[in-house]
């Protein structure tokens, strides 16, 4: 009996495609943010098709059906290949886009205070809490830190920022206040962090909101 032939290679498309899959179901509640995170590795690490599918195999609809050929590529696209670094930079983005949504996936899971995920969030630190672990993902979290405490900022925010004006002034006159910590970790969004008036202002603004 003559060997099964060997399986035909995927590509970029492929891989694209069972990604999207992959964010689909995400989005829709199928999957969790850390089976997406290592769903999606596997993705962008598969050769065959068969290995695709095995990523999608327990998502509603099924595997799909085989992708149809691709059109022919215009007269124009036929020009001189890319350079190197162009080339590299395409497979680059995808895993270090992978790299972070495991990153902040991480301090989701870990934050005992409060995570936001696609979405806003408000977290009130109790009078005598020493310190907040907050994490947010294509979210905005807000942090309001009692009357009489003075707050200071840890942690990373990738593609993101941590803002916080009066909640982390020092007192005028040298006094001394009780210091509440605010670990903030995650990737494109938001923490503000922010007194009791503040919050009940809105929240932190940029200067051109203030002039309007």
């Amino acid at each position: 009996m003559s060997a099964e032939p060997p399986e035909m290679r995927i590509g970029d498309r492929e891989r694209r495609a069972t990604d999207d899959r992959l964010r689909a179901a995400l989005d829709d509640g199928v999957l969790t943010l850390v089976e997406y995170d290592e769903r999606t590795q596997q993705a962008w690490a598969a050769r065959t098709q068969r290995e695709l599918d095995v990523l999608v195999a327990d998502i509603p609809g099924g595997v799909p059906a085989p992708a149809p050929a691709a059109a022919p590529a215009p007269v124009e696209e036929h020009g001189p290949r890319k350079p190197w670094h162009e080339r590299l930079g395409g497979a680059i983005v995808p895993l270090l886009i992978a790299g972070v949504a495991v990153f902040v996936g991480g301090h989701v899971v870990t934050a005992d205070d409060g995570s936001s995920v696609f979405g806003s969030r408000t977290v009130q630190v109790q009078a005598g809490d020493p310190e907040v672990q907050v994490a947010t993902l294509f979210g905005r979290t807000e942090v309001v830190v009692p009357p009489g405490t003075v707050a200071r900022t840890t942690g990373t925010m990738i593609f993101g920022s941590t803002e916080c004006q009066q909640a982390c002034q020092t007192p005028p006159g040298g006094a001394t206040l009780p210091e509440v910590v605010v670990d903030a970790n995650g990737a494109f969004g938001n923490v503000q962090v922010v007194t009791p008036a503040e919050a009940a202002a809105g929240g932190l603004r940029d200067d051109d909101d203030d002039d309007d």
